[in-house]
């Protein structure tokens, strides 16, 4: 039976390990978006020996490209992207110390032993709901790559933001699992 946790990113951490792939969360605190172009440069830098402008060590990234705010709004739409465009880079990520990534669809299996590995998670937020996630969003703040545009790296404040838990620490995949429940069903 799927679990709700209301959790702060601070939170989030000590907490891997007892998510599980189907349980709720209501994520609050600090995240930093990033989407393929901020990953290729993230790359880049730590090939170069560099660091990166923003401590992944227990962070959380969410692979979304804000639109511009309207008036009077911190962040304009913020959906989700395809979490998969970020699958050549997100294990060396979670081995640095990332805590969570927060996207829209299954990861390969190589970023699934990296969860296990790194006992971090993967969360999924609602596709096709930005205009509804924003709402969640207190402030945006460009912190890295402003010649990107809506790809720079944001850090975003978050208040109760819906998420599901699709890869636990445990190797529960809400992917697999829902095809072999659909098959059976």
């Amino acid at each position: 039976m799927a679990k709700i946790y209301d959790l702060t990113v601070d939170e989030l951490r000590t907490y891997c390990d007892k998510l599980r792939a189907g349980d709720k969360v209501l994520l609050s605190g600090t995240i930093y978006t990033a989407r393929d172009a901020a990953h290729k440069r993230f790359n880049a830098l730590l090939d170069e020996g560099k660091p990166l402008p923003v401590d992944i060590r227990d962070a959380v990234i969410y692979y979304a490209g804000p639109t511009p705010a309207p008036e009077g709004m911190p962040i304009g739409s913020c959906g989700p992207t395809t979490s998969s465009r970020m699958d050549k880079f997100a294990p060396r990520l979670l081995d640095l110390g990332l805590c969570a990534m927060i996207g829209k669809g299954e990861r390969n299996e190589e970023v699934r032993k990296a969860v296990v590995r790194n006992k971090a998670v993967y969360l999924c937020a609602i596709g096709g709901a930005g205009a509804l996630a924003c709402g969640c969003i207190k402030s945006c703040e460009v912190v890295a790559f402003e010649d990107l545009g809506c790809e720079s790296v944001k850090r975003l404040e978050i208040r109760k933001f819906p998420l599901t838990v699709a890869d636990d620490c445990s190797g529960g995949d809400i992917f697999s699992s829902g095809r072999k429940e659909y098959v059976q069903a």
